[in-house]
């Protein structure tokens, strides 16, 4: 993700010719300004800016598993972030004097407008300010007027008044500056009326739009997009109330239709979902986990089986923490060094690579937009699913691209129909891949992979309908039975042989359901094992 900034800050650099700011040093006195003075206007220049820069922020949900509200962690570590991302000064003035960007009228490329009413309530303070203070002045030093003692008093009243509107406007930015939203936020939780405190989430949720209008404010200011990206942890090991507690403050968070957020949650779904199903946040979903993380979640990430290249990595950088063992590094920088003195073949070049995948990308989407292509009749009229479609066909294509060199690299209209069918019917694909699977570690005949997924499920059919009350929830997660079998028998029958390769890049498929197949199935093999055989009708029993 950062080189992809430090890319698109160089396009963005060479098209418009305006170097981004940043609010430090002498920016930080130029964003002050801007705050207490201009209005942000969204342009259409700003909302072609293709530069972006990520905020990073790390949430460990175990340091806060003994908190009443884990959600409230959640929401003080973003606001504790973003104020020691910009400074607390910026921050402070604009809960005082910051506006609300809007949205340019026409096409005016003016991006601050002054604020006029601001400016008149300043200087009209100025005028009064000097004005009562040359009365007062008057009043003390001028001879023959010492005596009066009412223009004494019309003057320090005017100076007075003038004085304290600046001084509470002070006041106001010292007091953000020194109590942070994050303490605010912790004040509320502590308190003892906190379960039922009237307005408690509509105090929480201000403090989030002011921050989202702050963001706003400083892309306009640093001439960049700027996204914050919250990378949630150890959730799996939290109580239940306390996860549905955390998803619950995602879905708030991401409600907003322009909110800046994005959330990685790095979970295992196999914990997760029996803790959601354990809690009241499944009522009306017909306690299914699955339905309410498919609702959550609008890019599903699932890693596949490690292959052999990334156990090799794996190891090396175990053993590169042996200090006995340090010597392979200094080894192996050397052996580098050598390998390019020598010369070594020609590898395409990042941006080569990006064009490609980019072309596929295209090809891809192409065959979705084509209504002549069987591919458009299995598209999903959920919005969501279309959504998760969209973010993973580009991921699944660079994933195959990166594997590029092994034979057989199945076309994007193949990738493209493989993440439509992973997500119409995320059952029943796992149960093939599960048969797949297994009758592929058995040694199978050499044209197996040829054989076609469809005839692989069918011949397994039968025994997940006998497993049909443990994956129940599962199962209700599929599409339409007769378009799957419409899907892979005739218009995308794909093999085995291709399914083993789209395996590896599957990420729209949540592998813990095939787990869970795979332990039910050797559940089943070991109870039919330990059965008792068959008795003969021929033999007779003795009475």
């Amino acid at each position: 993700m950062r080189e992809e900034m430090a890319q698109r800050e160089e396009a963005e650099l060479h098209r418009s010719h305006q170097k981004p700011r940043s609010p430090k040093g002498w920016g930080l006195l130029l964003a002050l300004w801007y705050l207490a003075f201009y209005k942000p206007i969204i342009t259409e220049s700003h909302l072609r800016r293709k530069n972006i820069e990520f905020v990073f922020i790390r949430f460990s949900a175990w340091q806060y598993a003994g908190c009443d509200k884990l959600w409230a962690g959640l929401v003080t570590t973003l606001c504790d972030s973003i104020r020691h991302h910009f400074g607390a000064l910026p921050l402070s003035v604009y809960h005082v004097m910051g506006t609300r960007p809007r949205f340019a009228s026409g096409f005016s490329q003016k991006e601050w407008v002054l604020k006029k009413d601001a400016c008149l309530k300043l200087w009209g303070m100025l005028f009064v300010l000097g004005a009562g203070l040359s009365i007062l002045l008057v009043a003390l030093l001028m001879p023959g007027i010492k005596d009066h003692h009412a223009l004494k008093v019309v003057g320090s009243a005017i100076t007075s008044l003038s004085g304290s509107s600046l001084v509470l406007g002070a006041f106001s930015i010292l007091k953000n500056l020194l109590v942070s939203e994050k303490q605010k936020i912790e004040r509320l939780t502590n308190s003892r009326r906190f379960a039922s405190q009237l307005g408690f989430m509509n105090k929480v949720r201000s403090e989030v739009e002011v921050l989202v209008d702050f963001l706003s404010f400083m892309e306009i200011f640093e001439r960049r997009r700027l996204r914050v990206v919250l990378e949630i942890t150890s959730l799996d090991i939290c109580y239940p109330e306390k996860v549905a507690g955390v998803l619950n403050a995602m879905n708030t968070l991401l409600s907003n239709a322009n909110t800046p957020f994005i959330f990685i949650l790095a979970v295992d779904p196999s914990i997760i979902i029996p803790c959601l199903e354990q809690t009241g946040c499944m009522k009306g979903l017909a306690d299914n986990g699955y339905l309410y993380l498919n609702r959550t979640v609008t890019l599903p990430f699932s890693i596949p089986e490690m292959g052999s290249r990334s156990r090799l990595r794996c190891l090396e950088a175990a053993i590169q923490t042996r200090e006995d063992l340090m010597y392979r590094i200094i080894t192996s920088n050397v052996e580098r060094r050598r390998a390019k003195c020598r010369g070594a073949p020609a590898v395409p070049s990042r941006r080569e690579a990006d064009a490609e995948a980019v072309r596929c990308i295209h090809e891809a989407f192409r065959c979705l937009h084509d209504g002549a292509d069987p591919l458009t009749r299995y598209l999903p009229t959920n919005g969501i699913h279309v959504r998760r479609i969209v973010n993973t066909i580009p991921i699944t294509l660079r994933l195959l691209l990166h594997r590029a060199g092994t034979p057989g690299t199945p076309s994007p209209r193949a990738a493209a129909a493989w993440v439509v069918l992973a997500d119409q019917w995320p059952c029943r694909l796992s149960w093939a891949l599960q048969c797949l699977e297994d009758a592929w570690q058995s040694q199978p005949a050499l044209d197996f992979g040829s054989r076609s997924l469809w005839s692989i499920f069918q011949e397994n059919v039968g025994e997940l309908s006998a497993l049909r009350q443990p994956l129940h929830n599962v199962l209700s997660l599929d599409g339409d039975p007769e378009l799957f079998q419409t899907f892979l028998a005739r218009d995308f029958p794909f093999t085995a042989r291709e399914a083993h390769a789209f395996l590896g890049v599957t990420v729209n498929l949540d592998h813990s359901i095939r787990h869970k197949m795979g332990l039910l199935r050797s559940l089943d093999c070991l109870q039919k094992a330990a059965a008792p055989p068959p008795v003969s009708p021929s033999v007779q029993c003795p009475h």
